[in-house]
């Protein structure tokens, strides 16, 4: 784990975090500023700054990463499928959104219309 990074810290359990879900490769905890009714971030406990940095030894633990998103988004409040639902996001760098640099997922569900579109230009 990088000894700076925001991520590392919580995952080391330095920071306080309203953690949801932990086992020894993973935590999940709440967003501080959500943007959603649920807003859980999964986080690999091992330091992993984007998409972009992971290769095929990678392939197993992202798997069993993106096994746990369904079950964290229900765990914690998401309508279950296929009415309800939720939404993954995955910022990577600086242009793609993201904050901090530790890959994280953003687990976003509730009552928000996602599916709802802005009307096209006239």
């Amino acid at each position: 784990m990088s000894q700076d990074c925001l991520f590392c810290k919580i995952a080391r359990h330095e920071i306080p975090a309203k953690v949801v879900y932990e086992d020894d490769e993973f935590i999940a905890f709440h967003d501080i500023n959500p943007m959603a009714p649920v807003h859980i971030l999964l986080i690999p406990k091992r330091h992993v700054v984007t998409l972009a940095d992971l290769t095929d030894a990678d392939a197993a633990w992202t798997a069993r990463m993106l096994r746990l998103v369904p079950q964290l988004a229900r765990e914690n409040g998401s309508s279950p499928l296929p009415e309800g639902g939720f939404r993954l996001v995955v910022n990577n760098g600086t242009e793609g959104g993201q904050e901090i640099d530790h890959l994280h997922f953003h687990i976003l569900g509730g009552a928000r219309p996602w599916s709802k579109r802005a009307a096209p230009a006239a």
